[in-house]
């Protein structure tokens, strides 16, 4: 224990983190990204090592820096990073990459500075367990496997979601991805045969404002003559 104390009073001489020691039946990762702020291997850069995200900085920034850069969801998918909010001692979140998706409930994680293994942190995890407590099978809670009860850990851990390795969609491009889409359609056959206006004289010239009669021929419409002259 005095190793430990000793430990964390370097730490915040050196302004770091602070540590935080693993409860007997689950662990409080501290998670950042620069490597001297701990003299172990951190989540942050084995996360982006093995899902390909380039995001840095503290694992709890990853969530909204990954808005309008990487695709985000509540689904857990193969290559996903897993992005675990602050939580209780785990003042700097936690992330971890999806390596395999066993169930609706059910995913295998590669993560690092998890688990006390040998009794060192800063340790890779590859391919352990993650189960989804959440009441509404959301993904919004999950406990972890934690290496030293060879278990899962008792805690109920609180996700932000999946941030994926895609580039979020463009909602601006759906019309013009649709509208290309039609343009390569080909152009529609009438259904009116080729003789259909056969033998129907189009009168596509201009009318005369007014008909005139030629003089010695006599009109058509007498009576509609002797009508427009008196009114």
């Amino acid at each position: 224990m005095r190793g430990w104390t000793g430990l964390a009073a370097a730490m915040l001489a050196l302004g770091c983190a602070p540590v935080a020691l693993a409860s007997s039946s689950d662990d409080f990762s501290i998670q950042g990204d620069a490597a001297s702020d701990l003299p172990y291997l951190q989540c942050v850069p084995y996360a982006r090592q093995v899902s390909g995200i380039r995001i840095f900085g503290d694992a709890h920034t990853w969530w909204d820096q990954a808005a309008g850069k990487y695709a985000r969801g509540s689904r857990p998918k193969v290559g996903a990073v897993m992005s675990f909010r602050p939580y209780g001692a785990m003042r700097l979140g936690h992330v971890a990459a999806v390596s395999r998706v066993i169930d609706s409930r059910t995913v295998l994680l590669r993560h690092a500075n998890w688990s006390l293994i040998g009794g060192r942190r800063g340790q890779i995890e590859d391919d352990v367990r993650a189960v989804d407590v959440s009441d509404a099978n959301d993904w919004s809670e999950v406990r972890v496997w934690f290496a030293p009860i060879q278990a899962l850990g008792t805690t109920h851990w609180p996700l932000n979601g999946f941030i994926y390795p895609d580039k979020p969609q463009d909602l601006m491009e759906v019309p013009r991805m649709v509208l290309a889409s039609a343009d390569a359609r080909p152009a529609r056959k009438s259904r009116i045969g080729s003789d259909f206006l056969r033998g129907i004289a189009l009168d596509d010239k201009p009318r005369k404002a007014a008909a005139t009669s030629r003089p010695g021929k006599r009109s058509a419409d007498p009576i509609g003559e002797i009508i427009a002259r008196v009114s």
